[in-house]
C-alpha cells in the first residue's frame, strides 16, 4: 500500500502552507551500505518534501532504482533497501512544483546517455522548462523517450533527457555544456554507474552541502543529513559550481558565475532549524526574527506561545526580548500524518484539532501572543484564534515573523495563487479582523533580511517584495502543469517565440539531431545565458 505522504507542517488540511520542491542526498563510499545511508539522509530531510521518496545505486556496472508515493519511511522496508546494493547512491524526497503528485513524477529519474545511464534528483524550479522541452524536441523530435515517455512531466525529466549528450561525450561534458543553459533554482544531484556528481544554480537559491565520510563523500540538502549518516561538514556547494567525486577523488568546475541569491524562506520556514545557511544558523536566524518582531510591534500581554514547531525559535526570541513569559500553548500530534487510515468527514471537519489541541491551563484568562511564520491564506490563523478564544484567552495578538507574503514563488515554493494570498488584496487591520484576532503584526523586511546576516543584495525575497532574481518566461511558458499541457500547446512548439522584445536575437531553423546544446537553444529562439 502506498503511504499518503501526510506528515507535513500544514496543521489545517484545508490550508496549504508553503511547500518546498524536495530534499536531495547523494553518496559515494565503497565499502559501505549506501542505500541505508541514503535512507536515513532522506529521513533527515523528510520536512523539504512529502509526496515520493526514492533511492538510485550504482554498483559500477548497473544503475538499480526504487521509488514510491509516500513518506521515505512508507516507500522503503529492510528487504527493498537489501536489494540496493552498490557504493554510489543517489536519494531524493518529493513535493512537486512542476509537474503533479504521481508515481510517474517521483525521483530519481533515470535516462540514457552516451556512455551509459543517468540517475538525477532535483530540489528547485527550473524557469526555461519550455525552452528546454523545445530543445528536447529539437533533439530527439516529437517521439519522447526515456521517462518523458512515460508520462514524466517534470523539469528535471527534461534534464534527464539533455543529459544524454553527444556520441562519444562523457557525463560530464555533458554537464558542463549542459548546465550554463538551464535557468532558475536547482541543486541537482545525479549519478552514472562510475561518478557522484551534484551542482547548484548561480544564484544558489537552494540550499546544498558537502560532508566527508571516514570512507566515503556525501552531498544533501541540508547539514541536519550530514549529522544523521555521520558525515562531517565540508562545506556548501558553490552556486554556479559543479562536483564531481570518484575513484580518482574529487574535484570542481565552475560552469557559471556566482550570482548569490539564497532563498530568504529558507530562514524563515523551510530549513530544520540545525541547519546553517551561508554560515549562519537558521535557529539563531528565527530567534533574531522574533526578537526584531518584538521590538517592532510589542503589545502588552501574559504569555507568548508559538504555533508548533516551525513557529517555536521565534517565540522564544519575542518572549526573551519582550520579557513576556513563553509558555507551550499548543501540543501536536505528529502521528496524525503516519496513518494510512483517512479520517471520516465529521473528523475532516475538525480540521486544525486533528494535529493541534489548546492546552488550556497555559491560555485560560490571559492576554496572548501567538508567533508563527507566516500567513498565506489565513485559514490557519483564523482556527488558531478561535480555538485559543474557546480555551478561554482573554485576547489573542497575532505575531508574524516574515512580511505579508504578496507574490508567488517560480523558484521552488508552491505558494497559493497570488489571487489566493491573503496579504495580496487586504491590508493588516482586514488580516486581523478576518482570523478574528485582537491583533495582527508582522516583520518588516529589513528586520527579517537583518536577521539572516546576509548582505540583502545576496538574498532572494521575492514572495515579499516581487523582485525576481532571475528573469521570469511569460506566463503561458510556466506553471505547474505546463508539461501536462498538450504537446501542440503554443508554449510547447519548436515555433513559439515570445514577444521580441523578450526575446532578443531570435535565431530560427531546426539544427537536426547532431548539433550541440547551444545549438539547439539558439534554435529555440533563445540567447544563450
Amino acid at each position: 500500500m502506498r503511504g499518503d505522504g501526510l506528515l507535513t507542517h500544514d496543521l489545517d488540511p484545508h490550508e496549504k502552507g508553503p511547500q518546498d520542491e524536495c530534499g536531495v542526498f547523494g553518496v559515494w563510499a565503497p565499502g559501505e551500505e549506501v542505500s541505508k545511508l541514503a535512507f536515513y539522509g532522506l529521513f533527515a530531510l523528510q520536512h523539504r518534501g512529502q509526496e515520493s521518496a526514492g533511492i538510485a545505486t550504482s554498483d559500477g556496472k548497473r544503475i538499480s532504482v526504487y521509488k514510491d508515493l509516500g513518506l521515505v519511511s512508507q516507500v522503503f522496508d529492510e528487504a527493498t533497501l537489501n536489494t540496493l546494493t552498490g557504493h554510489i547512491a543517489v536519494g531524493h524526497c518529493r513535493y512537486s512544483t512542476t509537474g503533479g503528485n504521481n508515481w510517474e513524477n517521483a525521483q530519481p529519474t533515470l535516462g540514457a546517455t552516451a556512455e551509459g545511464t543517468v540517475a538525477l534528483g532535483h530540489n528547485g524550479n527550473l524557469v526555461n522548462s519550455a525552452e528546454l522541452y523545445r530543445m528536447v524536441q529539437s533533439r530527439y523530435g516529437r517521439q519522447t523517450r526515456g521517462e518523458m515517455a512515460q508520462g514524466n512531466t517534470t523539469d528535471t525529466a527534461l534534464v534527464t533527457a539533455l543529459l544524454q549528450g553527444e556520441e562519444g561525450s562523457t557525463l560530464e561534458q555533458t554537464a558542463t555544456e549542459l548546465l550554463p543553459l538551464i535557468r532558475g533554482a536547482f541543486s541537482f544531484v545525479f549519478m552514472n554507474e562510475h561518478t557522484l556528481y551534484a551542482a547548484r544554480d548561480p544564484q544558489g537559491v537552494r540550499p546544498l552541502v558537502l560532508g566527508r565520510l571516514e570512507r566515503g563523500w556525501v552531498v544533501a540538502s541540508e547539514q541536519s543529513a550530514l549529522a544523521t549518516v555521520g558525515a562531517s561538514f565540508i562545506r556548501e556547494v558553490a552556486p554556479g559550481e559543479l562536483i564531481a567525486i570518484d575513484e580518482e577523488g574529487i574535484r570542481s568546475t565552475r560552469f557559471a558565475e556566482s550570482k548569490p541569491a539564497h532563498c530568504v524562506f529558507e530562514y524563515v520556514y523551510l530549513a530544520r532549524p540545525d541547519a546553517a545557511i551561508s554560515g549562519r544558523s537558521v535557529y539563531e536566524s528565527r530567534g533574531a526574527m522574533g526578537r526584531a518582531l518584538a521590538r517592532e510591534n510589542p503589545v502588552e500581554a501574559d504569555v507568548v506561545i508559538p504555533v508548533p514547531e516551525s513557529g517555536t525559535p521565534a517565540a522564544v526570541g519575542y518572549a526573551e526580548e519582550s520579557g513576556i513569559p513563553f509558555g507551550q500553548g499548543f501540543v501536536k500530534n505528529s502521528y496524525v500524518g503516519r496513518t494510512f487510515i483517512q479520517p471520516s468527514q465529521t473528523l475532516r471537519q475538525l480540521g486544525i484539532r486533528l494535529k493541534l489541541n489548546v492546552q488550556p491551563a497555559v491560555v485560560s484568562g490571559k492576554r496572548v501572543v501567538v508567533v508563527d511564520d507566516s500567513i498565506v491564506r489565513g485559514n490557519t490563523q483564523r482556527a488558531v484564534v478561535r480555538m485559543l478564544k474557546e480555551a478561554g484567552a482573554a485576547e489573542v495578538h497575532v505575531r508574524i515573523s516574515s512580511p505579508p507574503i504578496k507574490w508567488p514563488c517560480f523558484y521552488g515554493i508552491d505558494f497559493a495563487s497570488r489571487a489566493e494570498l491573503i496579504a495580496n488584496g487586504a491590508g493588516v487591520a482586514e488580516i486581523a479582523a478576518s482570523i478574528g484576532a485582537d491583533s495582527l503584526a508582522y516583520i518588516s523586511a529589513e528586520g527579517m533580511v537583518e536577521a539572516t546576516r546576509q548582505p540583502r543584495t545576496s538574498l532572494c525575497t521575492a514572495c515579499f517584495t516581487g523582485d525576481y532574481p532571475i528573469p521570469l518566461p511569460t506566463e503561458e511558458e510556466r506553471g505547474k502543469d505546463l508539461l501536462e499541457k498538450p504537446v501542440s500547446t503554443p508554449a510547447l512548439t519548436p515555433d513559439s517565440t515570445l514577444d521580441p522584445e523578450e526575446r532578443p536575437g531570435a535565431v530560427g531553423g531546426d539544427p537536426g539531431p547532431g548539433s550541440s546544446l547551444e545549438d539547439l537553444l539558439t534554435a529555440t529562439d533563445r540567447t544563450p545565458l
